[in-house]
């Protein structure tokens, strides 16, 4: 099963880079890393620019977020439907800087995921615990309950874990780490989903880089990564989808 790499451009990139970064990787790609599902989500004021260079590359289009109603008086928010409506087949929610920066809550981020199904996104959902957290032997607890309060009934996305203390630090989360906290997603995803929840995709992210990715990707329920600061450009993007393609 092919592995997924998104990248998430955050508030990053004015037209011209926007192009040069699309460019640059659709260029990069090729039938050597045709193994891999790609996912580039920049900011909404690139993609209407950024789809159509990335989909004659086979790269999907993802978005950062949407708003949890079809429409209304919501200045500044972004449907789930006018994503689709640009192309959008995947969308960022839940992740820990919205969360942060914009006190969203589990409930709506379960809100969102919901829209952004029936859409016809997927939704990948990020959870994870704080340095506070982790330093009080909290983690599990913590992404537990992220985990059920995040997630709609029947969900069907993808789950990414972001411990928040390795986002933008430079340094990863060690590989047992990240193994012991994924195989206890998949345990939750389970208890709460059944048999669906053995099949719902786990990405790794957190300062993912070329160097870390060969080590990160194989571990047993990683699906792939969720990649912020080194998808900003070519050179640093595709050495980790190529990890990808090697596992």
């Amino acid at each position: 099963m092919k592995q997924i790499i998104v990248g998430n451009w955050k508030m990053n990139g004015l037209t011209a880079d926007a192009a040069k970064a699309a460019d640059d990787i659709g260029a990069a790609m090729g039938q050597d890393v045709s193994g891999a599902q790609v996912v580039i989500c920049p900011p909404f004021t690139q993609l209407a620019l950024v789809g159509p260079k990335l989909r004659e590359h086979g790269i999907a289009l993802g978005a950062q977020d949407c708003h949890q109603d079809p429409c209304g008086a919501h200045t500044g928010d972004i449907a789930a439907s006018m994503l689709r409506d640009l192309g959008v087949e995947y969308v960022i929610l839940g992740h820990s800087e919205r969360r942060r920066d914009h006190n969203e809550l589990d409930e709506t981020v379960r809100e969102k995921a919901v829209a952004a199904a029936a859409a016809g996104l997927t939704p990948i959902v990020c959870v994870g615990e704080s340095e506070d957290q982790r330093s009080a032997g909290d983690s599990q607890e913590a992404v537990g309950w992220q985990i059920q309060g995040s997630l709609p009934q029947g969900f069907t996305g993808i789950v990414a874990y972001e411990p928040v203390w390795a986002i933008g630090s430079g340094t990863a989360a060690s590989q047992q780490d990240i193994a012991d906290m994924t195989q206890f997603i998949r345990e939750e995803l389970v208890r709460q989903f059944g048999d669906a929840g053995k099949t719902i995709k786990i990405l790794y992210g957190g300062s993912v880089n070329g160097r870390n990715a060969a080590d990160i990707l194989p571990l047993a329920n990683v699906g792939g990564a969720l990649v912020g600061n080194a998808s900003l450009a070519a050179e640093t993007f595709m050495p980790i989808v190529r990890a990808a393609v090697d596992i």
